[in-house]
């Protein structure tokens, strides 16, 4: 990566990219790590972690370049993390002896997000008198489901949660209706807000399954290609095409193809 960001001498294209430019290069890699593991497919899943990490060295040499850190200080600073928030592995005899404490990963994560505060404060980035709220470690570029549950899961600390999954199934419903509501009357941005309450509330609905709803939703993407896929072989054996079909016989196929699942 180096010789590749050397200027006259490496490649234009990687000399001209940014940590903003190759977001979505990262962002892609991670998906395609998780499709491998859901294939099963432990040679892809090799090769698709070779990509990602490449994606990590990419920033840290970006980053060795303006003199902010490097590939080494990345290394050292989650090993120091990761020791730090196991004591019963890592500590002295009488720590490892005391085993996980129930809250123990709480109270040092706590800790260390005072800390970073506080290093934000001494840099000018987070003002002293204006502490961090509690949702303001969740990224907002995380994928929106996913930010969805980590918001969930913050506020239910301080006690602003249902306890009772039926709870969430009710608030859904009343979701529902109120994007039904506005169908009719309301504006693009209107039924984009209630939709987006509605989609909140299965984030919810997901946390409180212990479920993660991308995985959720990955199973059901695939159950669709599945079916659609026999849909398609079905209308091929009779030389037709979907399209020459109604939605009525477009259902019947869709039964037939759930019905061998």
């Amino acid at each position: 990566m180096q010789a590749l960001r050397t200027p006259v001498t490496g490649c234009p294209w990687d000399l001209e990219q940014t940590f903003r430019s190759i977001v979505p290069y990262t962002i892609e890699e991670v998906y395609e790590v998780v499709d491998a593991i859901e294939r099963s497919d432990m040679e892809n899943l090799r090769e698709e972690l070779g990509d990602l990490l490449l994606q990590v060295v990419y920033h840290a040499q970006m980053a060795a370049e303006d003199g902010s850190f490097d590939f080494g200080d990345i290394v050292d600073g989650v090993t120091t993390k990761m020791i730090r928030r196991h004591p019963h592995v890592f500590g002295d005899e009488k720590a490892r002896s005391a085993g996980m404490a129930k809250g123990m990963w709480e109270r040092i994560k706590a800790e260390e997000k005072a800390e970073r505060a506080d290093r934000r404060a001494a840099m000018g980035l987070t003002p002293a008198a204006n502490p961090a709220g509690l949702l303001d470690d969740v990224p907002a570029a995380m994928e929106p489901m996913l930010e969805a549950v980590k918001l969930q899961q913050k506020a239910s600390k301080v006690g602003f949660d249902w306890n009772d999954p039926k709870a969430v199934i009710a608030k859904m419903r009343e979701e529902l209706d109120e994007l039904e509501a506005e169908i009719d009357g309301g504006t693009a941005d209107s039924r984009e807000d209630e939709l987006g309450d509605v989609l909140f509330t299965v984030a919810n609905l997901a946390r409180h399954f212990d479920m993660d709803p991308g995985s959720a939703l990955r199973r059901t993407n695939g159950k669709f290609r599945k079916r659609f896929a026999a849909m398609e072989a079905a209308v091929a054996k009779r030389d037709q095409s979907l399209c020459d079909l109604d939605l009525d016989a477009l259902e019947k196929l869709w039964v037939d193809a759930k019905s061998h699942d």
